[in-house]
């Protein structure tokens, strides 16, 4: 019912396996930023039917490979699970992830 009254968004189809870990809303800019496997996606609350922005945030190949190597599943571990979305200031979000087992953290301009 939510879809057919365009007051909802259907994000990603559930085997699409990006494993959704943290979540983090700003309500006075409407907008909800959620970290999953190897993205951050922007979504806006105010505009449901806007596309959500979205970044591609990958563990660099030779961590994966490295990954691989040390006999971890390259689907469901070796990759960069984003855990942690903090704001900073008003123009920037802190995020980190385990980047395959060599955790990376980063500042993400807010635009």
């Amino acid at each position: 019912d939510l879809l057919k009254s365009n007051s909802s968004r259907l994000l990603l189809a559930s085997g699409d396996g990006l494993d959704f870990q943290a979540l983090l809303v700003d309500e006075d800019r409407a907008w909800l930023m959620v970290g999953a496997k190897n993205h951050i996606f922007l979504l806006h609350l105010d505009h449901p039917s806007r596309e959500p922005e979205k970044i591609f945030w990958p563990a660099s190949r030779e961590q994966v490979e490295h990954c691989q190597l040390a006999g971890k599943n390259v689907e469901t571990e070796c990759a960069n699970f984003i855990r942690l979305l903090q704001p900073f200031n008003r123009t920037h979000v802190f995020a980190c992830g385990t980047g395959s087992y060599q955790p990376v953290c980063a500042f993400i301009q807010l635009g």
